[in-house]
């Protein structure tokens, strides 16, 4: 059995993959929009162009995401993505880069259990924590 992320974006789906593949090496295997899709017939008009299934591999985890039909949108809450590196240099690149034109919710630092270890959201809404983890 394999668990899996789902992210569900506001009609930017699209962009925070491109994003995603420049900050974290990430890469899309799929991504399909609603007008290409079986469903063509029955999207409106607006939601053509907007992914309606994308699968983006990022490390060995395999991410899927959509754009969400506007009055069905609602941000993330009660959970992060999690991006967990080998090196104190990595997690300082990998949390500088989520965090552009984000917002930081804990500024990278070392703490009891990690080398280092920050919080924010991404400018798409989705919420990152990067961790350097401490050798038990």
């Amino acid at each position: 059995m394999k668990v899996n992320t789902y992210l569900h974006f506001n009609g930017n789906c699209a962009d925070a993959l491109k994003f995603y593949e420049q900050v974290l090496d990430a890469k899309v295997v799929m991504s399909q929009t609603f007008g290409d899709s079986p469903a063509a017939e029955h999207s409106p008009p607006e939601m053509k162009s907007r992914i309606i299934h994308a699968r983006i591999q990022i490390g060995d985890a395999l991410v899927m995401a959509s754009d969400t039909p506007p009055e069905r949108y609602s941000p993330p809450a009660g959970v992060s993505m999690t991006v967990n590196v080998p090196s104190i240099e990595e997690a300082e690149k990998r949390f500088a880069a989520l965090s552009e034109g984000g917002q930081v919710q804990m500024p990278l630092t070392e703490s009891f259990f990690a080398h280092r270890f920050g919080m924010l959201v991404d400018k798409f809404g989705v919420p990152w924590m990067v961790i350097c983890e401490k050798t038990p």
